[in-house]
């Protein structure tokens, strides 16, 4: 019989995950457990270097298409196409696997990424082509290395600390993200892209001691799934019998693949509409970093008070359409990056309380794969997303990106809202003496 459909040992791991009373939770509770605090540690060094590694790559290639918003969009769509094809099958090995040991391979692969585009670029010999195939190769490590990451998290702090692991990973994510872009534009200016990719190659050295220092007995560790025939095929089955999960996978696919392109929008919006240089492009980042960083805040201390709420989740992406549309309008380049500040609170609101949701809601034996799906939507879409925001802003002004992504994220977010509260919402699987009850979101 399958781990998720019951079973002694299921119900074991299940009453040992139940979620704790709310007031035995903290806004940073998770960094109490020793090894989230290194793995957090190197976190905050090595994304700082990818946030960089960003910037610079899509000012590389800026540089290197004549300005092109179809070229950076074709970037995007390369550096994010392996997700279509292997973030599934990165979900089953997470579930198989030892997940820190891959983990260690994995952002190995990462760091030699970078490496190799800064030594191309620092010797003058980097051309488009060459951008392009880097983008590809980063896509497919990270295509695998995102989905065991995120199925990682409630190994190190349990089910008890998900949520607030989820958001101070957020937060880590966009404190990097407010620094990174800031650096990245100073540096690009004074010594070139080439030594931006080199600082991200080294900043991998973090995530990896990290890593290695971890004490792999405290744990929270399910039994691995044995490797059998048609597991893929099993965790598409427990997703479809979820209607729950399926109406939330296909709103955030439709937010993330249409509205989270900043990517794209930003860069071309700072040098084509604004006229700006690295710096300006570096200037929205950080301002855009600010808000998700508030964000991610304020969604910490929401974990205090136990787990994500589906209001939230839809009020969330709606605020962020309406805001997104309303940066799309804004006259001047610093107007548009203080609208950004609340645009990046409405993001993490949305993307932080998914994220848990969807950790929470499914069973231990199957969340790397359902992980492995949520970042296929998550990811995948933009292969797609990319060059249509590209050529929207290539045939109209770079502002129409902003604003058809505002329209869509609303009325995704109207339709899924619609339906999960006919439906009744969204229900969490709880355990409380030995009995299965359902939690509402």
């Amino acid at each position: 019989m399958p781990a998720y459909a019951g079973g002694a040992e299921t119900d074991r791991t299940d009453r040992r995950e139940a979620l704790p009373p709310p007031g035995k939770r903290r806004m940073f509770g998770s960094l109490r457990v020793r090894n989230y605090r290194l793995y957090a540690s190197g976190q905050v060094i090595s994304l700082v270097g990818l946030w960089m590694q960003r910037v610079a790559q899509d000012w590389l290639v800026l540089e290197l298409s004549d300005g092109s918003p179809v070229a950076l969009g074709i970037a995007a769509a390369l550096q994010f196409a392996p997700t279509l094809f292997l973030s599934l099958w990165a979900g089953v090995l997470a579930d198989r696997m030892d997940k820190r040991k891959l983990l260690l391979a994995l952002e190995t692969g990462l760091g030699l990424c970078a490496l190799t585009l800064g030594l191309l670029d620092v010797t003058g010999i980097a051309e488009l082509w060459h951008v392009y195939l880097l983008c590809l190769l980063l896509g497919a490590v990270s295509a695998v290395e995102t989905p065991v990451r995120q199925s990682f998290v409630v190994e190190m702090v349990g089910r008890d600390q998900l949520t607030n692991a989820v958001a101070l990973n957020s937060m880590t994510f966009n404190l990097a993200r407010m620094v990174g872009p800031a650096v990245a534009g100073g540096l690009i200016i004074v010594v070139g892209t080439g030594w931006v990719f080199l600082i991200n190659a080294v900043s991998f050295l973090a995530v990896l001691a990290g890593l290695v220092l971890m004490n792999p007995a405290e744990l929270h560790r399910d039994e691995p799934v044995p490797r059998e025939k048609g597991q893929l095929r099993e965790g598409l089955r427990y997703v479809r019998g979820r209607t729950d999960l399926v109406i939330l996978l296909c709103l955030v696919f439709f937010i993330s693949t249409f509205g989270l392109n900043f990517y794209v929008t930003l860069a071309v919006l700072a040098r084509n509409t604004f006229g700006g240089d690295a710096d300006a492009y570096g200037l929205l980042s950080t301002m855009l970093a600010v808000g998700t960083l508030a964000g991610a805040t304020l969604a910490a201390r929401r974990s205090a008070k136990g787990k994500p709420r589906l209001r939230l989740l839809i009020v969330g992406a709606l605020a962020f359409g309406v805001l997104e549309i309303a940066a799309g309008l804004m006259p001047s380049l610093w107007l548009v990056g203080v609208v950004l500040i609340p645009v990046g609170i409405a993001m993490m609101t949305f993307t932080t309380t998914a994220n848990a949701t969807v950790q929470l809601a499914v069973s231990p034996a199957m969340r790397g794969r359902v992980m492995g799906l949520y970042m296929l939507v998550f990811l995948g879409g933009n292969p797609v997303g990319g060059p249509v925001m590209g050529w929207l802003a290539e045939h109209f002004t770079a502002r129409a990106p902003l604003v058809a992504g505002g329209v869509v994220s609303i009325v995704a977010a109207l339709v899924g809202g619609f339906v999960l509260a006919k439906r009744g919402g969204l229900t969490l699987p709880t355990y409380r003496l030995g009995l299965r009850r359902r939690a509402r979101v």
